[in-house]
């Protein structure tokens, strides 16, 4: 199946070899509808975001602008979990802005979908200082919020991005290029987890953007087969 224009240049914005990977498409990659969940609890979900906005947990509320509760459609079936804010995304208060945003909505568009039908979020809420890796007692502070998004959003597919994302939500230490290019399941719910590299880090190493497509047709693939 041949890519339509506007998929073939969100490719060359990955940095993926067009003409290679023709063959490798899955059909009807330009189908994908986020349909709403007619059990979307919009109470629950406001009565969550404003416990993150107020919340004093760890110690990083002192060092915040704000929080980062996530963006995009809250009935979406694909749940994209990164890592942490940023200095860019505490101010906006939006997670994956900057390049590493850009980068991640080409990725997305790859597949036929816009970043306003998925929903985006972190395992943090808060931004680590000097952009570090969140610790542990951080993690924890935030994970039943995390937990609470999962279960009102129910994706179908929850796609985890970077190595902090993947271990946390899998909780394993499993090193990220071992986790890639299988179907894991998020605790006991049966939402599968497909795992794949942070865009930041893409943005580091271009070379590792082919395997970023091999994840994103995995989890497509996956996603077409719970239909």
């Amino acid at each position: 199946m041949s890519l339509n224009p506007l998929q073939q240049y969100y490719l060359q914005q990955m940095g993926i070899n067009v003409y290679l990977q023709r063959m490798e498409k899955p059909d009807n990659t330009d189908d994908v509808v986020a349909e709403p969940s007619s059990t979307f609890d919009s109470v629950a979900w406001e009565t969550l975001r404003r416990e993150v906005a107020t919340c004093g947990k760890c110690e990083l509320y002192k060092g915040r602008t704000q929080t980062v509760f996530g963006v995009g459609n809250p009935q979406a079936d694909w749940l994209i979990i990164g890592e942490a804010p940023g200095a860019e995304e505490d101010r906006q208060g939006e997670p994956f802005v900057g390049r590493a945003g850009k980068l991640l909505n080409a990725m997305l568009l790859a597949i036929g979908l816009q970043r306003e039908e998925v929903f985006i979020a972190n395992i943090l809420k808060c931004r680590p200082p000097n952009n570090r890796d969140p610790r542990p007692e951080e993690v924890a502070s935030c994970k039943n919020y995390l937990r609470i998004q999962i279960e009102i959003v129910q994706p179908r597919i929850i796609l985890a991005v970077g190595r902090v994302a993947a271990q946390n939500l899998l909780e394993t230490d499993t090193p990220i290029g071992r986790m890639r290019g299988q179907r894991y399941q998020y605790a006991d719910t049966g939402i599968p987890v497909v795992v794949t590299y942070h865009p930041a880090y893409l943005l580091r190493s271009p070379g590792e953007k082919r395997k970023a497509w091999q994840d994103l047709q995995t989890a497509l693939k996956i996603y077409r087969e719970s239909e």
